[in-house]
């Protein structure tokens, strides 16, 4: 008698846990993707790329050219003197805008 009720048990075991699985994807997949700080704001269509010789550079997004580029250089100068790199030698390398 308990070898029956074992293979009842399993005949809906798995069913029912492959329908738990498939809510519990479900319920994952409508999530929003979260935003990213590095993402730009509404208007900021240039974006500049400052690098010092030893540390971490900085990226940074802008209304125009020049304000990314400043921007971009005063990250720069923060992050390589958080890390342990040479502030002094920050240049940008990269500044363009988008169409």
């Amino acid at each position: 008698m308990t070898g029956k009720s074992a293979r009842q048990c399993s005949s809906w075991l798995l069913p029912a846990l492959l329908a738990i699985n498939l809510v519990l994807i479900a319920g994952c997949a409508a999530k929003q993707p979260a935003t990213y700080a590095a993402t730009p704001s509404i208007g900021s269509n240039c974006y500049a790329k400052a690098l010092p010789t030893a540390g971490e550079g900085g990226l940074a997004w802008g209304a125009t050219l020049s304000i990314a580029r400043q921007k971009s250089l005063n990250n720069c100068i923060r992050y390589a003197g958080r890390s342990g790199g040479t502030p002094d030698t920050c240049q940008v390398v990269l500044a363009e805008c988008k169409n």
